[in-house]
């Protein structure tokens, strides 16, 4: 069948599922749009390219399936960099498709060109420059196969304004095949058989869990592992909600803002399971201080990762959920009885070192006090939750209690302020009829606040929680610790009237600055219809603790007592 160039991509989402997109037009896909406007596909248009971007990532997390954004060439590619960047770093699903000028025209620095490809090289698992419109159905189909399978990731396909007009015979295909890229999903079975073995013989096991459990959807697997030979379960900030938070063996966060019970269970267990993590720099700390008494496991769908930063003993290539499958056959009739003391032990540390803060004044608000109570108010609807970057991030991890995956999405391996709000708004485009709530820092939602627009435009009714201390607080946290509390511009005073900016963009704002206000204000803004802002004015010197120095070993915690 004929098509033009911009058929063949609205033709490509139809046999992909693609319900909806994010982005922005430009002059280089005003033909694209033309067509998603004649074809009454769903687009979501944001305020910024940036926001177009976290908006898809923030809809792949929430779904699993492939977010899609559209941007125009030049500054519009380029504004989805930050955002292609944040999926790639945390294993995320995107498809960008960017217009290019006229291939003509390509080399010639016309008029909004940019080198995306080269640009985003080093960002994307592939990219993709159409050069031949018979090329096209076949790199869409490439795209698509490429995100969504081994470790997941963005790719991207750069569009040039001419070929979108061209004419070509459109024929999709029903499969692919990509010379040097055959992903491994079946562990090697000697690995797996040594990997049960070790798991038999340790009297101090330890589950370490990262993001790749949710992405494969391993989460029954690994906490029936965890139950069947007596595991504790230590989880990084992209794992979280792949184990329930109350489950009796799960020790949180690891690293350097980890709990107490994880960061020495790490330093004194015999045996580490590593599932789907990659030993990021946040939570091995100084590398030989790391589990120095450990065997190392490691299970992960990406060969690159295996002894990248910590050399393992028994490496697993595979996906993980078929991996653990794997291993808990081998382990149907295993003892279990030797690992008790020492799941008693990581009990014992968990219940004498929690998370600790004191709110003993109506007048000075604690911001963990407020995220408490953000859960507790709205922990029976089961919400997705989202957070900016910064230290309301590390908060939301210690005191918002996850019990599902795919219900907390935040930036990890990028850490990318600005993530949280547009992640929300692509969360609820996900799930229409699901509770949103976005958990923001008063410098990260400044960085994507125009999307206040976009909320409001969309009825997408996120709640928005502005943790506003008036300070980059993270900043302000590391040059009190580390540079003899020299606060140098990490002040935000010139910052809006939170409230007025929401109210201007149509939203309504609301606003807490005493504790025995907090819970009446978010029952009433769960009330509210549409999106709403609470602009929570919280103690500008709280510290997020414990914390680990850089460089230190991660048992060496300022505030872990």
């Amino acid at each position: 069948m004929k098509m033009t160039g911009a058929e063949m991509v609205l033709a490509a989402f139809e046999e992909e599922g693609v319900e909806v997109v994010f982005g922005f037009p430009g002059g280089a896909v005003l033909t694209l749009y033309d067509e998603i406007f004649k074809k009454g596909l769903r687009h979501i248009l944001t305020r910024h390219e940036q926001g177009a971007a976290h908006a898809a990532d923030g809809y792949a997390r929430a779904t699993g399936k492939p977010g899609v954004v559209i941007a125009t060439s030049g500054p519009g590619a380029t504004n989805l960099v930050t955002g292609i960047a944040t999926a790639y770093m945390d294993s995320v699903p995107l498809v960008a498709i960017t217009g290019q000028v006229a291939r003509p025209n390509i080399g010639t620095d016309a008029f909004q060109e940019a080198d995306i490809t080269g640009i985003s090289l080093p960002i994307t698992k592939h990219n993709f420059l159409v050069k031949d419109i018979g090329e096209l159905p076949r790199m869409m189909k490439e795209a698509f196969h490429i995100a969504n399978t081994g470790r997941k990731g963005p790719v991207l396909i750069d569009l040039p304004k001419d070929l979108q007009v061209e004419q070509g015979d459109f024929v999709y295909p029903s499969k692919v095949e990509i010379p040097g890229y055959k992903p491994t999903y079946a562990g090697h079975p000697g690995q797996i058989s040594k990997a049960a073995q070790a798991i038999r013989r340790a009297s101090r096991p330890l589950l370490y869990t990262g993001g790749g459990v949710v992405s494969s959807g391993a989460q029954a697997e690994l906490l029936t592992l965890s139950q069947q030979a007596r595991i504790p379960i230590t989880t990084t900030l992209t794992g979280l909600g792949s184990v329930p938070h109350d489950y009796e063996l799960f020790l949180g966060m690891p690293g350097m803002h980890g709990t107490y019970a994880a960061n020495h269970a790490l330093n004194e267990c015999d045996l580490l399971v590593a599932v789907g993590t990659r030993f990021d720099d946040r939570v091995t700390g100084k590398l030989d201080t790391f589990v120095p008494r450990a065997k190392i496991i490691h299970i992960d769908i990406d060969p690159a990762e295996i002894s990248k930063n910590v050399v393992v003993d028994i490496p697993i290539v595979g996906d993980v959920r078929l991996t653990l499958e794997q291993i808990l056959k081998r382990l149907a009739n295993a003892e279990t009885d030797g690992t008790e003391e020492w799941c008693q032990m990581v009990r014992e540390w968990k219940a004498a070192h929690p998370f600790r803060y004191c709110q003993d004044s109506a007048e000075c608000l604690k911001p963990q006090f407020v995220i408490e109570e953000i859960y507790r108010v709205t922990r029976d609807k089961g919400p997705i939750l989202t957070t900016d970057v910064g230290q309301h991030q590390m908060w939301a991890a210690h005191y918002f209690r996850v019990n599902r995956p795919r219900k907390f999405i935040s930036s990890g391996g990028l850490g990318t302020m600005g993530f949280g709000f547009p992640a929300a708004l692509g969360a609820q485009v996900a799930h229409p009829d699901e509770l949103v709530v976005c958990i923001a820092g008063d410098g990260s939602f400044q960085m994507n606040s125009q999307e206040l627009a976009t909320a409001v435009h969309y009825r997408l009714p996120v709640k928005i929680a502005v943790i506003n201390n008036a300070y980059l607080g993270m900043v302000r946290q590391w040059q009190k610790y580390f540079y003899e509390g020299r606060y140098a511009h990490s002040s935000m005073a010139g910052s809006p009237d939170f409230v007025r900016l929401a109210e201007a963009y149509g939203a309504a704002g609301l606003r807490v600055a005493s504790a025995d206000a907090v819970t009446p204000t978010i029952e009433r803004a769960l009330e509210m219809d549409g999106p709403v802002l609470i602009d929570f004015q919280v103690d500008p010197e709280e510290n997020v603790l414990p914390m680990v120095a850089p460089n230190t070993s991660i048992v060496e915690m300022i505030g872990g007592e």
